[in-house]
């Protein structure tokens, strides 16, 4: 199943970095998140735009999980792409194909 059934992300950005996070809709799925989506699957998806690292962290309070991606982006103001600020790869993200949790189509 694609990313965005299960959560949604906010993003932000600063210079060469970006930085989004992952929300799942049910607190419950938080947990398949933190198994299924690491660094290395975001590293992987984005593999052709992160020139450098992805480092996550964990937010279990919010049940959230933090991506700061190095050299993302071509520093956001002074890039001559369409759209190179990090709300792009925030919606990118959501694309990932990820397995389907149990329950995810109830609402337990």
């Amino acid at each position: 199943m694609l990313l965005h059934q299960l959560a949604h992300a906010r993003a932000g950005d600063k210079g060469t970095t970006s930085d989004i996070t992952l929300i799942p809709y049910r607190p419950q799925h938080y947990e398949h998140l933190r198994r299924y989506v690491t660094g290395e699957r975001v590293r992987e998806h984005f593999a052709d735009i992160v020139q450098g690292t992805v480092e996550r962290y964990e937010v279990p309070q919010l049940f959230a999980l933090k991506f700061v991606l190095r050299d993302a982006l071509s520093g956001v103001t002074r890039a001559p792409d369409l759209d190179a600020h990090g709300k792009s790869l925030s919606s990118s993200l959501l694309e990932m194909v990820v397995p389907e949790p149990p329950g995810a189509g109830t609402d337990g």
